[in-house]
């Protein structure tokens, strides 16, 4: 497993509009909306924000107040440049329900894990003589869902879990526990274009392979003893239709019930074993 010692570099990238439904299902996406955070995984006001920035505290999201128009606001904005931290901008309303106390119009949720920079992670791996295997969510929203398939990737001794920094799970403590830890122990890299990472990914020799009720060829039917990155859509909508035409291979699980679809986490954890089944 890669050492939490060797932190990378967060990677900036960008992501695309979403069309193709995948062969499982979810629960609706859970994620900082539903929920009021512990007051300890969050940083109020734009100046303890850039101070926090500066301290090298990771940041898994900012909400700044949407008529925000000060300096240094636009202070904040700057510093965020090249990073791959997402902000909105909401009403103040959207604000007050995280706290009670004088946020000045600015939260930050702090994510208990650091991110790596897949560019630097893939190299890694090969110079250490692995032959990855990797987990590619496409906005997977569910914290127990994400919290479950991290597990499964610690235990099935995958390389990396790979999310997008726009319309996934929050990083937080839920998401730790959810994993029973495992998100201590996995890298985690968080990138801003998930195509631009599949394709990267492609070229770097990986089988790219996404899981869709629309594939004809079975999963047992594509090599993973390949360097493999496995993709996994969201419990809703699928993988985005412009990542799914990046992919090198696409496979469906066989259902032969009444229920026509899997549980995303359930899913991924079929996709994960048949690799190790195949690595022996």
């Amino acid at each position: 497993m890669y050492s939490q010692d060797n932190k990378r570099p967060l990677l900036r990238n960008h992501s695309s509009s979403r069309s193709s439904s995948p062969f499982h299902g979810g629960a609706k996406g859970a994620n900082y909306d539903t929920k009021r955070p512990p007051e300890k995984e969050m940083v109020f006001g734009i100046r303890a924000i850039i101070e926090a920035i500066d301290a090298g505290k990771t940041i898994d999201k900012i909400l700044l107040r949407r008529d925000m128009t000060s300096t240094i606001g636009k202070e904040l904005l700057k510093k965020l440049m090249g990073t791959t931290t997402p902000v909105q901008k909401v009403p103040v309303e959207k604000l007050n329900q995280y706290t009670d106390k004088n946020h000045q119009g600015a939260i930050a949720f702090l994510s208990p894990i650091e991110f790596y920079d897949v560019e630097t992670l893939v190299p890694t791996l090969f110079e250490q003589g692995k032959v990855p295997l990797l987990m590619v969510l496409d906005g997977v929203t569910d914290v127990r869902n994400f919290g479950a398939i991290a597990r499964t990737c610690a235990c099935a001794c995958a390389d990396a879990l790979i999310i997008s920094s726009h319309g996934s799970v929050a990083i937080n403590g839920d998401a730790v526990k959810t994993s029973a830890g495992a998100l201590y122990h996995l890298p985690v890299c968080k990138v801003d274009n998930l195509q631009h990472t599949l394709q990267y990914l492609r070229d770097s020799g990986f089988h790219v392979v996404a899981a869709t009720e629309h594939a004809t060829c079975n999963y047992t039917e594509v090599d993973m003893t390949a360097p493999a990155a496995i993709v996994m859509g969201s419990e809703e909508k699928g993988i985005y239709e412009a990542n799914l035409r990046i992919c090198s291979h696409q496979v469906r699980i066989p259902m032969s019930g009444v229920i026509e679809s899997l549980n995303v986490s359930v899913a991924a954890g079929v996709m994960l074993y048949e690799a190790v089944r195949q690595r022996g």
